[in-house]
C-alpha cells in the first residue's frame, strides 16, 4: 500500500506538471482560436511561427541574447567556483555567500538594479544591448557555479597538487587536469544558463532596448493585444521549446549515466 499510494502522489505530482503543457501542445496542432473546443488536425500555428518575419526575428534575437549570456555567465561562474573552492575557508565562505544573494534575490530587484547602475549612474544606453547582456549574466552566473562546486568537491584534489609537483603551472593545470574533471557541471551549468536566459521576463523588461523583445516579453504583450493567428502561434512556440529543453534534459542525463557506468566498470 505504500508503495501504491507513493506512486499516486508522484502521478499527481507530474499531472499537475505537464498536463497544462500537454493541452497547450494539443491545442497547437489545431486550428482552434481558443482553448476549449477541439477542432480539426492543422499546423498552420507552426507555419506561422516560421514564416512570420515578426517572430522569427523575435526567437533569433532571444536566442543569440540567451546563448552569448549564457556563455559569458558559463565563464565567470566557473572561474567563480574554482577561485572560492582553492580560496581559504573565509573567503571561500565569502564568495559562496555573496553567490547566494543573486539567487535568492527576485528577479526584479535584480532588473532594477542593474537598470539604474548601468543606465542611469553610468549613463550607458539600453540600446547598446550591453545592460541587457549584464543583467543576464547577472541571472545565471551563480546557478552556474552552484552547478560547478559539487564536481570540484567530487574531484580528488590531489591530481591538481601532482600536476604543479610536476612542473605545470597553475593554467596549465587548471586547463588539463581541472576543468575536464568539472567539464560535466560546466555543461549543466551552461544549459542551465540558457534556460534562464530565455525564461527570464523581469530583467529584460528593465534592461531591453525598446524595439528588441525577448520570447517572455514578447509572449506577454502579444497576450493583451495581438492577432489571434500571432496567439496561437505562441502555442507551437511552448510546444518547441518544451520539446527542446526536454530532449536537452534526456540527452544530458544518459550521457551522465553513461559516464558513471564508464567509471564503474558496469
Amino acid at each position: 500500500m505504500r508503495k501504491v499510494w507513493k506512486g499516486m502522489v508522484l502521478g499527481a505530482v507530474l499531472l499537475f506538471l505537464y498536463l497544462p503543457i500537454l493541452v497547450l501542445a494539443v491545442y497547437s496542432f489545431t486550428d482552434a482560436a481558443n482553448i476549449g473546443a477541439v477542432r480539426g488536425f492543422s499546423i498552420k500555428n507552426y507555419v506561422t511561427l516560421f514564416t512570420t518575419p515578426e517572430l522569427v526575428r523575435m526567437i533569433m534575437g532571444t536566442a543569440a541574447l540567451a546563448f552569448s549570456a549564457a556563455a559569458i555567465a558559463t565563464v565567470l561562474g566557473t572561474l567563480g567556483a574554482v577561485g572560492s573552492f582553492y580560496s581559504k575557508k573565509g573567503m571561500s565562505s565569502a564568495i559562496t555567500t555573496m553567490n547566494q544573494i543573486p539567487v535568492v534575490n527576485a528577479d526584479v530587484v535584480t532588473g532594477f538594479s542593474i537598470c539604474i547602475l548601468l543606465v542611469v549612474v553610468l549613463g550607458i544606453s539600453k540600446d547598446t544591448f550591453i545592460p541587457l547582456v549584464a543583467g543576464h549574466v547577472t541571472l545565471c552566473a551563480p546557478f552556474v557555479f552552484l552547478s560547478v562546486i559539487p564536481k570540484l568537491k567530487q574531484m580528488d584534489s590531489s591530481i591538481y597538487e601532482a600536476a604543479l609537483d610536476l612542473g605545470a603551472t597553475p593554467l596549465t593545470a587548471l586547463v588539463k587536469v581541472v576543468i575536464p574533471q568539472i567539464f560535466p557541471g560546466i555543461v549543466s551549468g551552461f544549459a542551465l544558463a540558457v534556460t534562464l536566459s530565455l525564461d527570464d521576463y523581469f530583467v529584460a523588461t528593465y534592461t531591453k532596448p525598446a524595439t528588441f523583445d525577448t520570447i517572455s516579453t514578447y509572449v506577454v504583450n502579444a497576450t493583451k493585444g495581438a492577432q489571434t493567428t500571432i496567439k496561437t502561434a505562441l502555442w507551437a512556440l511552448s510546444t518547441v521549446l518544451f520539446l527542446a529543453v526536454a530532449l536537452l534534459v534526456l540527452v544530458m542525463n544518459v550521457r551522465a549515466e553513461k559516464e558513471r557506468r564508464e567509471r564503474e566498470g558496469v
